[in-house]
């Protein structure tokens, strides 16, 4: 075999089973071999779609996807995506091809560092030889699943593809065991939440459900308060969960909710920082005399570290939560609140729920703790562009279950391809598109910064129109049905047809003021 065969099959003996592609000339051979190792191909038709397509794909699959790209510019179109794994802890192999060895000293157009750009999001190593390069991709995988895990990438001359190699030797699929939970850490935060009027944060694996209930545990017999990140990887939540609140974005209100917390518990969660700098403001949020105690890493066993807390504290059990009251379908007039209120009173039970709403999905994350129990995935880097593609890579992941994608207008744009591979791959992704037709945030963000009255030139970087953006058309051209709404009772009928049927759709929900 060659090295692009010798590398699939050390792919598919170490888990991978998806490999979402954007290639190019120096691909060729892997390419080829896709027909050849079974490993499920998938086109995307712009990097930063395969990049967050294989977030996705990780985030509830629990073991990575490929990504095959092509030299440093296509590597650089997806690192904004990569970026968004990074920070969710989610593993992802890129295969990155290059110009063949000898070829790389002629500078050609494509030449380029890809090692430092790949560099920027984790574990990079270039391919020497066909002869080293299963053990190559073996390596790449271990060091993408972790722990921690992580993104890994590999670079391939193209003339380590075509070449002669020596078959891979077996390799159990990679799997990477959660820390246990660490004596001293357990004390540590039994003691701060025994004396210090403490707090407690969730983040990474504690927001899965054996963690949530661990931690309501906590919370009754310490009698302190729970939060969760303000971006979350993957959260559990619904009907039948413990729902603590989120904290908040703006580094104002976060301050404000922290500042009785004399110490806080970090449990699979960093130490909150502001998401930006701002004049006269500390980048930390927790006031300077709280403090903080890691529980648990992100990658850590979070529910056996919280339960190990609880026991510490001596909590016993309690019970469930009580039934919260399930939202039902707004009527009348399209606004966020209605939006919001009726997909968490339609949303089918099982949901995964990829949130890059932005401003418009406040309330819904609100009403969704009435709803049936359902994933959420969020934006863990900030990295706008991430939704679309993240809800492809979920329904690959689990094809029993409907995913919507949550989404912001202007965020939705940078992706928009994505709606290609939907229709492609037939995947069963509800795509409800928030058409509040401006960057909302940049404009809250101009009233924050004192701009009482943006001028003209400000006013137009943060409008979508004129000429407004027509979702149903692009949806149409990329394959995909879709319908504009501009009444909370057109949504609710729009999204019991989306649920009832299999395949992609698209919903465009016009937001009035």
């Amino acid at each position: 075999m060659n090295g692009a065969e010798a590398l699939l099959e050390s792919a598919r003996q170490g888990g991978v089973e998806v490999c979402f592609a954007n290639p190019g000339t120096t691909e060729m051979p892997l390419v080829a071999a896709l027909d050849r190792v079974r490993i499920r191909a998938v086109l995307a038709l712009f990097e930063g779609v395969a990049t967050g397509a294989a977030d996705g794909y990780g985030r509830m699959a629990g073991r990575p996807a490929a990504t095959l790209l092509h030299l440093g510019p296509g590597l650089a179109n997806g690192l904004a995506n990569l970026h968004n794994a990074r920070r969710a802890g989610t593993a992802v192999v890129n295969w990155i091809g290059d110009h063949a060895s000898w070829h790389v000293a002629a500078d050609a157009p494509l030449t380029s560092d890809i090692t430092a750009l790949a560099g920027s999001v984790g574990w990079v190593r270039t391919v020497r030889s066909a002869v080293s390069l299963a053990r190559d991709g073996a390596d790449a995988i271990a060091a993408a699943v972790g722990p921690p895990p992580g993104v890994a990438s590999l670079v391939i001359p193209v003339d380590a593809q075509w070449s002669e190699a020596a078959a891979p030797e077996p390799r159990a699929p990679g799997r990477a065991e959660p820390a246990p939970p660490d004596a001293g850490a357990v004390a540590r935060a039994a003691a701060l939440l025994r004396g210090r009027r403490g707090a407690v944060l969730l983040g990474g694996r504690a927001l899965g459900q054996a963690a949530l209930h661990a931690a309501a545990r906590i919370q009754a017999h310490a009698r302190c308060p729970v939060f969760t990140e303000t971006f979350v990887a993957r959260h559990e939540r619904g009907l039948g969960l413990p729902d603590f609140p989120r904290l908040p974005y703006f580094p104002e209100q976060a301050r404000e909710t922290l500042s009785g917390v004399g110490g806080l518990v970090l449990a699979g969660a960093k130490s909150p920082v502001a998401f930006f700098g701002y004049p006269g403001q500390a980048s930390r949020l927790a006031p300077e005399s709280a403090e903080l105690t890691t529980l648990s890493a992100p990658h850590d066993d979070a529910a056996a570290a919280l339960e190990a807390l609880a026991d510490a504290l001596g909590a016993g059990p309690v019970p469930p939560p009580a039934d919260r009251p399930r939202p039902t379908p707004a009527s009348g007039k399209l606004d966020v609140a209605a939006l919001g209120r009726t997909l968490a009173a339609l949303q089918p039970e099982g949901a995964i729920v990829v949130d890059e709403a932005a401003t418009s999905g406040l309330p819904w994350s609100g009403f969704a703790a009435g709803a049936p129990p359902h994933t959420v995935l969020g934006l863990t880097g900030g990295a706008i562009g991430q939704g679309l593609p993240c809800a492809a890579g979920a329904a690959l992941a689990c094809p029993d279950r409907r995913v919507i994608a949550f989404q912001a207008d202007g965020s939705g744009l940078y992706t928009l391809q994505a709606l290609w591979t939907l229709a492609r791959e037939a995947l069963d992704v509800t795509c409800v598109v928030c058409a509040n037709r401006t960057y909302r945030i940049l404009q809250v963000e101009l009233a924050r910064a004192g701009v009482a009255e943006p001028g003209p030139a400000a006013r137009s970087l943060t409008q979508l129109g004129p000429p407004v953006v027509d979702w149903v058309a692009a949806a149409r051209a990329f394959g995909v049905p879709g319908t504009r709404v501009t009444s909370a009772d057109a949504l609710a009928d729009a999204l019991r047809g989306s649920f009832a049927e299999p395949g992609p759709s698209l919903v465009e929900a016009v937001l009035g003021p």
